[in-house]
């Protein structure tokens, strides 16, 4: 059979507290998007080992991330569609360009699901008609009225719903045109399938592994926009990380405030320069202050194309308001593409231009990733930086 898949990527992340979609921030080395189509990706020789055939990934997106959402998936003969403004309009969308005959729909923000949970979804839907994947309750759940204890359901009837969840594609499609007529939202697939279709099928291959992202802290200790201070008497010392896709129809890209060559360009609302961006974070947080988010919002029209030297430049002005100067930095940059060997020496001078660091406390390194990964696969690059800074 032929499989299509729809990840729901056009939440805007609110519970997070980024200043962007959370499934596009800095996460080990790439984004939690990147890592959600790549397993999906991993399924392919499975299928084909079952006669059946990955047909199509569909992503949605919002029309602000639409172009950096392409970019990470069009590796994985991906195709983007706009979402709406709910989960449902979204689904909804996407399912106009389904083609398969079973669909699976992902939750963008569950990067850890694996090839078995999707091919027991798989195997639920050909035998069921359907399968929601979901994990056993292992607490006492309870449903409360106005603050107090309603009901009680026996616990080993209770689960935990997550995704991938999977239908036949003429049955959910004709459930969500139901449900798009009578104007009602859902947070997930197999609600909308039970409404109008039949009861959903329980997959009970969900696990705590497959856990959803939905706050910050749900990507503490997982490097997503790590920005972390240590401080001594008179010295702060910041850690800061950054990452964009290629993808921006140009011949060159920023780095450390140097025009280098490049057959594409960085994905950005500013000029792209993801190092100086992985830079102003390590020295913000060495400060104590906020991400650059903050200060420079990619909702802003202001910063549209922006030179991010001259936002280091006031980066540099904030910390000074604080009584800090930057003492060093050590830059790491990770990047498939282009050779940066022959700018590094113009790429240390300008960030001690910017910086006010002396030159020999500026180190600039850069690595490739041996072909492994979102980096390796020359999808993007990422940076990170260790800043220094002391009393002035």
């Amino acid at each position: 059979m032929k499989i299509s898949v729809i990840v729901c990527a056009a939440g805007k992340g609110e519970r997070a507290g980024f200043d962007r979609n959370k499934l596009l921030v800095p996460f080990m080395g790439a984004n939690a998007l990147y890592y959600t189509v790549a397993g999906i990706n991993r399924l392919v020789p499975l299928l084909e080992r079952n006669g059946d055939s990955l047909g199509e990934l569909i992503v949605t997106a919002t029309p602000r991330d639409m172009a950096e959402i392409t970019a990470v998936c069009a590796p994985f003969v991906g195709k983007t569609v706009e979402g709406g403004s709910t989960r449902t309009e979204s689904v909804y969308n996407a399912l106009k360009c389904v083609t398969g005959d079973i669909v699976l729909i992902q939750d963008g923000a569950r990067p850890f699901t694996s090839v078995e949970q999707y091919i027991a979804c798989i195997e639920s839907v050909k035998e069921f008609g359907s399968g929601v994947t979901a994990m056993p309750s292992t607490d006492t759940v309870v449903v409360a009225n106005d603050g107090w204890i309603d009901n009680i359901p026996v616990r080993n009837t209770v689960f935990a719903v997550q995704t991938p969840q999977g239908f036949y594609s003429k049955d959910i499609k004709a459930a969500y045109d139901r449900a798009m007529a009578d104007g009602g939202e859902y947070t997930d697939d197999g609600s909308v399938y039970s409404r109008y279709i039949s009861p959903a099928r329980i997959c009970p291959h969900g696990s705590a592994a497959n856990r959803k992202l939905t706050f910050k802290e749900d990507f503490e200790g997982l490097e997503a926009n790590v920005v972390s201070a240590v401080k001594t008497d008179g010295c702060a010392i910041g850690y800061g990380v950054d990452v964009h896709a290629f993808g921006k129809k140009q011949d060159f890209i920023m780095l450390c405030g140097v025009k280098v060559p490049c057959d594409e360009g960085l994905i950005a609302h500013s000029d792209g320069d993801v190092a100086l961006h992985a830079v102003m974070d390590a020295i913000l947080s060495a400060a104590g202050l906020r991400d650059i988010g903050r200060y420079f919002p990619d909702s802003d029209p202001a910063y549209r194309g922006a030179d991010s030297g001259e936002l280091l430049k006031k980066v540099v002005e904030l910390i000074g308001e604080r009584g800090y100067v930057v003492d060093g930095l050590s830059i790491a940059v990770q990047a498939e593409k282009p050779r940066l060997s022959p700018h590094i020496d113009g790429m240390i001078s300008r960030v001690q231009q910017l910086t006010g660091a002396s030159r020999e406390r500026v180190a600039i390194a850069a690595g490739t990733c041996e072909g492994l990964g979102y980096v390796g696969e020359k999808r993007g690059i990422c940076v990170y930086c260790v800043a220094a800074l002391k009393n002035k």
